[in-house]
């Protein structure tokens, strides 16, 4: 198994930069860039497969980088914990490149084209090989490489375009990275001066016979750091910002795949160098907060994008709840459910891509009719949508009811409070999406109803159009051959939302663009992620198996430092 090791353990890092490296040598010839980045991820997906089950049968499989043995050298680590989140980020990562493809271009929107140099692939390439460094690490000055690598491609993604909007959102993107990553930096800092060592197998002994204050002070310094990643509130108010700016793939794979990073850290390293729960309470409090204050972020927003980013961070709290309760039932359900997570979120963002094309908008109070006009994309989006609400017998349901035990068995007023707060997250994540099923796909197009009253159709200075239960007029002047009370826009009024206007010009472009054909290439990986979504439900049973027995190892932390340093950790 050894050498077998030795060869799969690295593949998944260094293979994504062979490939960035080849791609970008072939930048005028995107057909062969893609060829690269698609066989490169075919590669990586067969051998974290295989890893799967060498881990789930043999225990953690361990190389040490150039031959050197740690504490010199860096142990790269693959247990069944990184093993699972490999195969989930690269089956998340190949569909959005598919998607990629599928819109004819290297990333980027209709609005703006290809990007100047075709640099989406081996950006890409980077940032799958940044999540896998992360995962597969073995020491804490390697995962803080793992996330430089993310920082890098991910900036370059989200201003693909260079558009003003882009370029602000990614300027505030690396902003906030930028001080996550001088927490974890200072942390690092000071675990090295406090215990000469960086190797996570090597720590889990040497923190122990610190002072509770040091170790509590490492503890919330490198737990900033991550919850600043992975978007745990209070750090939570920079994703709704900058996610939805960025093209639908560039959306999707962040959205679904980056913020779990960042949960991924926390679990290693709250399991395996902080075991005896100092600050397992204020985790509780900060799970609860991020799910509720997320879900009413989400149930306030009229753009589809914005809505799904408030769900992703409130979402992020059911995990956090899993690692706080610090047991195999919480922490079991907390990686199942991240699993559930990172595809069901990545799906439902390649879908809202699906109607941005359609309608040219992703604004609540620009769609209406999908239902009707893309029967197809109404159904890719009403299976993930009622999955992330954990409607039974979905994987987000089974995925939660995994939590929730974790949380009876802890017991305590505060996990019960935690526990209700999170069934009231559920309902108002049926709320939300349901929302944007009943005005996005169930109503009449808005574009009809101001057409009809912008063309006098209406027989008094308020012209007005029932739709089922929301209330349109277009508001003249002087009667219905009036000129508009506004010459610059055409204003309307909806009792659901309060006063909108639309530039005459936007909405001449949504009419344009309204029923447009989608193209076939991006909504075949959209359904392959949402078959995937739907068979965790079928494999729930063998899946929660390995994570069972991957919360086990977790919480007893023998398995992982025993394979590091066979003969006892120095």
């Amino acid at each position: 198994m050894n050498g077998l090791a030795s060869v799969l353990v690295p593949l998944p890092v260094v293979l994504p930069l062979v490939a960035a490296g080849l791609t970008l040598v072939v930048t005028r010839r995107i057909a062969l860039q893609r060829a690269i980045s698609l066989t490169a991820l075919g590669v990586v997906l067969t051998a974290s497969i295989w890893m799967v089950f060498l881990a789930d049968a043999q225990g953690p499989l361990v190389v040490h980088a150039g031959g050197w043995e740690p504490p010199m050298g860096i142990p790269l680590v693959v247990d069944r914990l990184s093993a699972i989140m490999l195969v989930v980020s690269v089956i998340v990562t190949g569909g959005v490149l598919l998607f990629a493809i599928g819109q004819g271009r290297s990333g980027g929107d209709e609005s703006d084209g290809d990007s100047p140099l075709p640099i989406f692939h081996p950006t890409m390439m980077v940032l799958i090989s940044g999540v896998a460094t992360t995962f597969i690490s073995g020491d804490l000055f390697h995962i803080y490489v793992g996330f430089e690598m993310l920082l890098i491609a991910s900036f370059v993604l989200l201003t693909l375009g260079g558009s003003p909007q882009r370029v602000s959102a990614g300027t505030n993107y690396v902003f906030v990275s930028l001080l996550s990553s001088l927490f974890f930096l200072s942390a690092i800092a000071l675990v090295y001066a406090a215990t000469g060592t960086v190797t996570l197998a090597q720590l889990a002994g040497r923190l122990d016979a610190l002072s509770p204050e040091a170790a509590v002070t490492i503890q919330v310094l490198l737990l900033i750091g991550f919850a600043v990643k992975a978007a745990v509130f209070p750090m939570s108010g920079w994703l709704p910002d900058s996610y939805p700016t960025a093209s639908a793939s560039v959306t999707a794979v962040f959205a679904g795949l980056l913020t779990k990073v960042g949960v991924y850290a926390i679990i290693r390293t709250q399991t395996l160098l902080f075991p005896h729960g100092a600050i397992n309470n204020l985790l509780l409090w900060a799970a609860l907060l991020t799910m509720l204050v997320g879900i009413l972020g989400a149930i306030a927003q009229n753009d589809i994008k914005r809505l799904l980013s408030f769900t992703l961070v409130s979402h992020i709290g059911y995990l956090l709840f899993g690692v706080a309760l610090a047991n195999q039932a919480g922490l079991s359900g907390a990686i199942f459910y991240m699993v559930h997570h990172i595809v069901i979120q990545t799906t439902l963002f390649l879908v809202v891509g699906l109607v941005e094309w359609r309608s040219g908008t992703t604004s609540l109070d620009e769609l209406g009719g999908l239902a009707k006009t893309a029967p197809f994309i109404a159904i890719l989006f009403f299976v993930p949508a009622l999955n992330l609400a954990g409607i039974p017998p979905f994987s987000g349901f089974l995925g939660k009811v995994g939590i929730f035990q974790g949380g009876v068995q802890e017991g305590g007023w505060l996990s019960y409070l935690v526990i209700a707060s999170a069934v009231l997250t559920s309902l108002l994540t049926l709320y939300a999406v349901a929302r944007v099923w009943a005005r996005a796909f169930w109503q009449r197009p808005v574009t009809e109803l101001v057409a009809k009253s912008v063309h006098g159709s209406a027989p008094s200075d308020t012209a007005a159009e029932g739709n089922g239960g929301r209330h349109v007029a277009a508001v003249r002047r002087g009667g219905p051959d009036g000129p508009l009370r506004n010459p610059a826009s055409t204003r309307y009024a909806d009792v659901a939302t309060g006063p909108l206007e639309l530039d005459p010009e936007r909405l001449a472009r949504l009419q344009v663009i309204a029923d447009r054909p989608v193209p076939r290439g991006t909504v075949l990986p959209t359904v392959l992620l949402v078959v995937v979504g739907i068979s965790l439900t079928v494999v729930a049973g063998p899946l929660y198996g390995i994570t069972d027995r991957a919360a086990a190892d977790l919480l007893v932390r023998t398995p992982y430092i025993e394979a590091v340093f066979p003969g006892g950790a120095p």
